[in-house]
């Protein structure tokens, strides 16, 4: 008997959007970034509830960061594991982990196949063994010197990788 493959999933990845309601710029952004996702993950930092609401119809999986509103905090964990395919996923904002960040999301989520995390707001996509290391940036452009927004696309289906894109700069 044949064993089929699995359906590969998207999932785009963001962190660090510091925003209490969505612009009509980012939700552009996030229509070109994101259309051929199934699955949006942000890493903390959304900083106001409606943010979340910008993704829908699409899974959400989300964290709370160090910046976000107390009803934010409320409504989401600090961290979170949860499947993606067949792969372990372990979420957290990063703030208050120390600084080694990935050490304390590593004793955090052992088990994972992929950590994902922001805080930083520098992009970080790695492997230490067989576990992944993503950090997709600050999605708005606030990273140091002028650096453009960032993200990540995370794709799993017989394997589990990820790539770190860009934000385009819309006119």
């Amino acid at each position: 008997m044949q064993q089929s493959t699995p359906k590969t999933i998207y999932a785009g990845v963001l962190s660090d959007t510091h925003l209490h309601t969505p612009t009509s710029a980012f939700l552009k952004e996030i229509r070109i970034c994101f259309h051929h996702c199934d699955v949006i993950i942000h890493a903390g930092d959304l900083t106001g509830p409606d943010v979340l609401k910008a993704f829908s119809p699409k899974t959400v999986h989300a964290v709370h960061g160090n910046m976000c509103e107390t009803s934010v905090r409320h409504q989401l964990p600090a961290h979170h594991m949860f499947t993606l395919g067949r792969f372990t996923i372990g979420l957290a904002h990063g703030a208050h982990l120390g600084a080694d960040i990935e050490t304390s999301l590593w004793n955090l989520f052992p088990e994972a196949d992929c950590i994902i995390y922001g805080h930083t707001h520098s992009p970080v996509c790695h492997r230490f063994g067989s576990t992944l290391f993503l950090n997709p940036g600050t999605f708005r452009a606030t990273g140091q010197y002028g650096a453009p927004g960032t993200y990540a696309i995370l794709e799993a289906g017989e394997q589990l990788s990820a790539r770190l894109m860009e934000v385009p700069r819309l006119p």
